[in-house]
């Protein structure tokens, strides 16, 4: 063990616990790490594998004073943040080898020059529509993960058939497009991903019944809380764009991930850009058509005047971002072809029901909505009536509700409720009952079904059932998303309104400190009073698995000292053995004796 361990241990006891918690979590300590001492952790965090670990995470000016302090020059202001990783020495002096080793050959290429530019008019209106539609199609999938959570791939993104499924559904085609935008609702906290598939969550929902401008201000807060930190200022806010690629210069995959990063600003309209009018005019364009984030908007990128605020650390701002969005309606025009037309973004609320019992056939400015048997069928299955329909469509419509609707919505009243999910209260198992036996064939016979596993059964007065050790709401939802009449009812035979399940919002993660708990108090316990013993018998462990040559100087009897050169062959007991390179012999010293050691580099001198 090198006299570098043993300072960097001795600096490590005498860190606070706090201290040592944050240091354990930057440089990804395991809460069970094998550790008995501060010794075990010097030899460890000195490691070259551990150090290699985390230098990809050092930020340009940290990056730049390490480099600094290998050359001999001072660290500078980074000197503190480094100290805290244990990457410089607590006190004056060299870098630990193996942290020199580490940089050496290392550099850091300059930074860029510039602060994002203040964007044109076009260009902030380009960007304002730009955000709008993001708000708008980021509602579209988190409606899609309510109906079902998102499968994920084992690296935790969305894969090519689940894309698939929401470009079926109306997203745009878009691979990368997409997983940005599902970037940006996981950052916010409006999906959370739980056992390998993304749900929406508790805070996704209320985010669908805000205004549209108030959605905005929720990404955006969510957009800056998930920022890396590096990319963080003091204020609360975040760094200039153009400086963002290059804040991480040993991270191969930083760029990457700061320009996926750069993407959702554009997407959020906080930077503009002058890519030409094909480019400027689609607010859908992809992510790999985007302009490249060090020419969006010319030399440096475009800012726009409602991002000054958030970047600043202030709150957001939708004021200046209010005049160049349609303004949201709460009216709609009913018509004989059983079509709604919004004449404007309809209000979120309204939209959410609407879309409740009617198919969105058409997303713009002025939407269109489809009013079918099924899609009536869905808004009863899910908790609707036919009052509540009818009241709902008569307060909102500038044209009142026209007779087809009216008979349609009445038709599928009188068949709702035909098939009746429930529990049985004596087994347990999820019971589905129609009086319509042709009816309850049909779903005992369904393909799509099968999973449930439908078992037929006759009830005590002879009515025919079907069971299933799956709950009720699954069996509930399945049904009605094959669009059989089914409704939720209780041991009464009551119905329920049934609820979809969002996932609850993350649970707070335990703070650095109680995380390491266990590992802190097993080696405040281990540390000896005596530190320099504790030193000696780490040095001496050492020695006899590397079957070291040592002088060793022994305190003798007499109260004089003597020098020994030994072959070390063996340690324990309070014991060192070894054999002496001067008589050849085979001697036993106890640790008490030996008062100092240094290893020989050149075993015959």
């Amino acid at each position: 063990m090198s006299t570098h361990a043993r300072l960097l241990a001795e600096a490590l006891s005498a860190r606070t616990d706090d201290q040592l918690a944050a240091l354990f979590r930057q440089r990804d300590v395991r809460p069970d790490a094998p550790w008995n001492d501060f010794f075990d952790v010097a030899e460890a965090l000195l490691d070259p594998a551990s150090i290699a670990k985390v230098l990809p995470r050092l930020t340009r000016a940290q990056a730049t004073g390490l480099l600094d302090a290998a050359a001999g020059a001072d660290a500078g202001a980074a000197a503190d943040a480094l100290r805290a990783l244990a990457l410089l020495p607590a006190a004056e002096g060299p870098l630990p080898p193996s942290v020199a080793a580490a940089v050496a050959g290392r550099t850091v290429p300059p930074p860029l020059a510039g602060a994002p530019g203040e964007a044109d008019e076009p260009a902030v209106a380009r960007a304002a529509e730009r955000a709008f539609t993001t708000v708008a199609t980021l509602a579209d999938t988190l409606l899609l993960a309510e109906e079902g959570p998102l499968a994920l791939l084992a690296g935790g993104t969305v894969g090519l058939s689940e894309k698939r499924r929401l470009v079926e559904r109306g997203l745009p085609d878009d691979a990368a497009l997409l997983d940005d935008l599902l970037a940006l609702g996981t950052g916010a906290g409006l999906l959370r991903p739980i056992d390998r598939s993304l749900h929406l969550s508790e805070d996704g929902a209320a985010w669908l019944r805000l205004t549209g401008l108030d959605r905005w201000v929720r990404l955006v807060e969510g957009f800056r809380s998930a920022l890396p930190e590096a990319l963080r200022t003091p204020e609360g806010g975040w760094i200039p764009l153009p400086s963002w690629r290059d804040e991480h210069p040993w991270d191969p995959v930083w760029v990457d991930r700061a320009e996926a990063l750069i993407r959702q600003a554009r997407l959020l309209g906080l930077i503009a850009d002058d890519a030409g009018s094909a480019a400027g005019d689609d607010h859908s364009v992809s992510a790999a058509e985007a302009p490249h984030p060090e020419t969006a908007g010319g030399a440096a990128l475009a800012e726009t005047p409602w991002a000054r605020a958030p970047r600043l650390g202030a709150d957001p701002d939708p004021d200046a971002l209010r005049t160049y969005v349609p303004a949201e309606v709460d009216r709609i025009f009913l018509q004989n072809d059983l079509t709604a037309i919004a004449p404007g973004p309809l209000l979120p609320a309204l939209d959410l029901r609407l879309r409740g019992m009617a198919a969105r056939e058409s997303a713009s400015q002025a939407s269109s909505y489809r009013f079918t048997a099924d899609s009536l069928s869905r808004a009863l299955s899910a908790g609707e009536t036919e009052e509540g329909v009818l009241a709902f469509l008569e307060g909102i419509s500038l044209t009142g509700v026209p007779q087809p609707l009216r008979y349609l919505l009445a038709q599928s009243a009188s068949r709702h409720g035909q098939v009746q999910v429930g529990t049985d209260p004596e087994t347990g198992r999820t019971r589905v009952r129609s009086a319509d036996e042709h009816l309850l064939r049909a779903i005992d016979v369904d393909q799509a079904l099968r999973p449930l596993g439908l078992v037929p059964e006759a009830t005590a007065d002879g009515t025919a059932v079907l069971t299933t050790r799956v709950n009720r709401d699954t069996v509930f939802w399945a049904l009605t998303d094959e669009h059989y009449p089914a409704a939720l009812v209780d041991a009464d035979g009551a119905v329920e309104r049934p609820v979809r399940t969002t996932a609850a919002s993350a649970p707070t993660a335990p703070d650095d400190r109680a995380r390491y708990a266990t590992l802190i108090a097993r080696l405040r316990e281990a540390k000896e009073e005596n530190a320099d013993a504790a030193w000696l018998e780490r040095e001496l462990e050492h020695a006899a698995k590397q079957r070291a040559v040592l002088a060793v100087e022994v305190a003798m009897p007499d109260g004089t000292t003597r020098e020994l050169v030994l072959e070390v062959t063996g340690f324990g007991g309070g014991r060192l053995r070894g054999r002496d390179r001067a008589s050849d012999v085979e001697r036993t010293l106890p640790i008490r004796s030996i008062l100092t050691t240094r290893a020989l580099e050149n075993p015959g001198s």
